[in-house]
């Protein structure tokens, strides 16, 4: 029987109404450190416990210790401060980074929370990493003399952070990159960033790079840099463009090296797909490459679902993977 086709998660899960409360509690002091810490790991624990119930392959910690995926790191790292709220996309706001000194880290900023997610479960354990070039693309900067400069300081600082996961212990590493296909003038530049940050690791790296291009044309002009970035699988969004770079794919071949984590269900709609409809996704992927070299996911972080909402989509998507395999005979 052929292999493949396992199963996982972009990176962001909801959080419980408790954990939100508390958040905010401990914005304004209303509460220790401490006791939020206590509260992300029940809501932690929670969602790995859910993933290894529904069948899940290779599993997230939920990111219930972040807020912005940019932000949570630069408020980890030495050279930013943080800005008031910046509008990100409908009614949903960020505190945007601002760049005022060298980038840096003092110790290791996601390890901790690795292995206390990975302690939970015998299954593997994703580390989660935001990529330098979208760190710098959603900052502002005030201390480099260049883009450029400031892309290349943060992919060293983001290098260091991966190989403290290595050495912890992760198999599979996320480098999430959603602004990398925002700039096609930009790509080279991106893809030598994710190449510092992969450098010398010997760990199956994957970058989460959303699809935004939606003609022929816009997706043929980065599709030579994107799939040659300097990483294992490609986490692409799928559903939302109605799969439509599987057909560039198609036509233009990947390297047989790179293989594809493949979006199935859409993470901006409250709709919870049905198994036949997540089957149909599924069975495309498979029109273009082969099981061993596809991962099947929902298109992007979960966040900002309702939990019922979260979970059906990701038992269908299981359900949905299971009767496929059972159908073409794969592991």
């Amino acid at each position: 029987m052929t292999k493949g086709l396992l199963t996982t998660s972009v990176g962001s899960f909801p959080k419980p109404d408790y954990l939100l409360r508390a958040r905010t509690k401990a914005a304004r002091g209303e509460m220790s450190a401490e006791e939020l810490l206590t509260l992300e790991r029940k809501a932690t624990e929670h969602w790995i416990r859910l993933q290894e119930e529904m069948g899940i392959d290779i599993l997230v910690d939920g990111e219930m210790y972040r807020g912005d995926m940019v932000t949570y790191f630069s408020e980890h790292m030495q050279g930013f401060k943080v800005s008031g709220l910046v509008r990100s996309y409908g009614n949903r706001y960020y505190r945007k980074p601002i760049a005022v000194g060298p980038v840096g880290r003092s110790d290791a900023i996601t390890v901790d929370w690795w292995q206390y997610a990975q302690s939970l479960t015998d299954l593997p354990v994703k580390g989660m990493l935001t990529g330098p070039y979208t760190i710098a693309d959603w900052s502002f900067n005030e201390h480099y003399p260049s883009r450029e400069a400031f892309i290349l300081d943060l992919a060293r600082v983001v290098h260091e952070e991966a190989l403290d996961l290595e050495r912890a212990g992760v198999k599979y590493l996320q480098i999430d990159e959603p602004a990398i296909c925002t700039r096609p003038e930009e790509m080279e530049l991106a893809s030598r960033a994710l190449g510092i940050v992969t450098e010398g690791l010997g760990i199956y790296t994957i970058t989460h790079a959303a699809e935004y291009t939606q003609t022929y044309a816009e997706a043929a002009a980065v599709f030579d840099e994107l799939v040659h970035l300097p990483v294992d699988n490609l986490d692409l969004e799928m559903v939302n463009s109605d799969y439509f770079l599987l057909e560039v794919f198609r036509e233009k071949g990947l390297p047989e090296a790179m293989a594809v984590s493949l979006g199935v269900t859409d993470v901006h709609t409250h709709k919870v797909e049905t198994v036949s409809v997540i089957k149909e996704g599924i069975l495309k992927g498979l029109e273009v490459l082969p099981p061993e070299r596809l991962f099947i996911k929902p298109d992007c972080g979960l966040k900002t679902r309702q939990e019922d909402e979260a979970v059906g989509k990701l038992r269908n998507m299981v359900a949905a993977v299971r009767e496929v395999k059972a159908e073409l005979g794969i592991e």
